[in-house]
């Protein structure tokens, strides 16, 4: 038996291949794929072939966002059953490290992450994972909604990195579908106000629909901010969104710049600013499953395109051929 994939042979090319079924092991699930949302990070992979330190070498399966339903189960599984429909984490930590064992899982230095090189995702019919890796969700949430509360769930934990507090007032540079849940996810915790900066005229009217303040980044108001969530990446943007906050203000680093940061540490420190960096997250899912089917955090306004499994390749360059465009999902069923 076989599932169909869109695999990466090479840079900047896309085929949909048979790969061989994977039997489960004991506490192993087989999850049918219904939605996969494209991530920036997969846009990279397939575009450069790196993020960082983590380099393609080989043939991979992009795409880490993903939902399904359980469609087979390991003799061990106790935690769903076949038919679940199912919102799933894409890190598999080894469980037994000194950061596993003290609840940073996130952390751990031997974490296997769907469509990290060198191993693959989730872009595929069907995908073998641990059932620790997978929360129900609700008949009434779609699976592109569930594929969503990756993303939610990286503005979750930059919430918390901030030590967000209510009655906050939030800055959230980068109005991108991360930039969009982060503030959400902020409004969530009780900000008493939330303004999204970024350069595109759509982007901020979608944020602006979703009930946030919203600033272009070439003219930016006077206003001071207790925390600051930057999720755009792009060079000057931490320096300028820490130059707008109060003292004793907060910022969680979420966007991940693709060069040096360099921050005037001398206007800075009479502040005493706390600057938190972002890995991911832990711990998020259930939240996000409970922000999202409540209705307190909205995911379909930022979901602007989808694709079949044939369809990778556009989703993959979707956000350098159309400007008004956010999320696009692929429903490797089609």
């Amino acid at each position: 038996m076989t599932t169909r994939a869109a695999v990466m042979p090479h840079l900047g090319t896309i085929e949909i291949q048979d790969l061989p079924d994977r039997t489960p092991g004991a506490r192993e699930v087989v999850v049918r794929i219904e939605a996969v949302g494209i991530c920036g990070s997969d846009a990279a992979y397939y575009k450069v072939g790196y993020i960082g330190d983590w380099v393609v070498d080989g043939p991979i399966v992009l795409g880490h966002e993903a939902a399904g339903r359980v469609e087979a189960i390991g003799s061990d599984v106790t935690q769903v059953a076949i038919g679940d429909r199912v919102a799933i984490e894409p890190g598999s930590p080894c469980r037994d490290c000194e950061d596993c064992l003290a609840g940073r899982y996130h952390l751990c230095p031997d974490l296997v992450f769907l469509a990290t090189p060198p191993y693959d995702g989730a872009l595929l019919e069907k995908l073998v994972i641990d059932e620790r890796n997978l929360f129900t969700i609700p008949d009434t949430m779609s699976f592109e909604e569930g594929a969503m509360c990756e993303p939610l769930s990286v503005g979750i934990w930059a919430c918390k990195r901030a030590s967000l507090t209510p009655g906050d007032h939030v800055l959230v540079s980068g109005a991108g579908p991360v930039g969009i849940l982060a503030a959400q996810a902020a409004r969530a915790f009780g900000a008493a106000s939330v303004t999204l900066v970024d350069v595109s005229e759509f982007r901020l009217a979608v944020a602006k629909e979703l009930g946030f303040d919203t600033e272009f980044s070439s003219a930016p108001s006077e206003r001071r901010f207790d925390v600051l969530l930057e999720c755009a990446g792009a060079p000057g943007v931490l320096a300028a969104g820490l130059a707008r906050l109060r003292t004793n203000g907060r910022a969680a680093m979420v966007g991940m710049p693709k060069e040096a940061v360099s921050l005037p540490l001398s206007n800075l420190n009479d502040k005493e600013l706390t600057i938190s960096l972002v890995n991911r997250y832990s711990h998020t899912w259930p939240m996000a499953i409970e922000l999202i089917a409540s209705g307190r955090v909205r995911v379909d306004t930022l979901i602007t395109h989808h694709f079949g499994l044939d369809g990778t390749e556009e989703a993959l360059t979707l956000a350098s051929r159309v400007p008004d465009s956010l999320k696009a999902i692929i429903h490797p069923q089609q």
